[in-house]
């Protein structure tokens, strides 16, 4: 959660980038998040960065990892239907 006004934590900006690429269905449902490294190397980020932001959105059920396989779009955020705002 933020505070309005307030700037946010990197990590919190890569979660709001990740959470909005899946609601505009650029990362589908059931579709592989990049790997950790390669996610730090998008975002300019260290890698404890990049894992705290994919723990938030863990936490909110988004996204789930799948041991030597990768991370996975679990569903979308509350309130947003699976079909993207172009109707594809």
């Amino acid at each position: 959660m933020t505070t309005p006004g307030l700037p946010l934590y990197r990590w919190q900006e890569i979660a709001q980038d990740v959470e909005r690429q899946i609601i505009e269905g650029r990362l589908p449902v059931g579709s592989r998040l990049p790997g950790e490294r390669l996610l730090c190397e998008e975002y300019g980020a260290a890698l404890g960065t990049v894992r705290r932001a994919m723990r938030e959105l863990r936490e909110k059920g988004l996204i789930g990892a799948v041991p030597a396989k990768g991370t996975y779009v679990l569903r979308q955020p509350s309130g947003h239907d699976e079909t993207p705002p172009d109707g594809r």
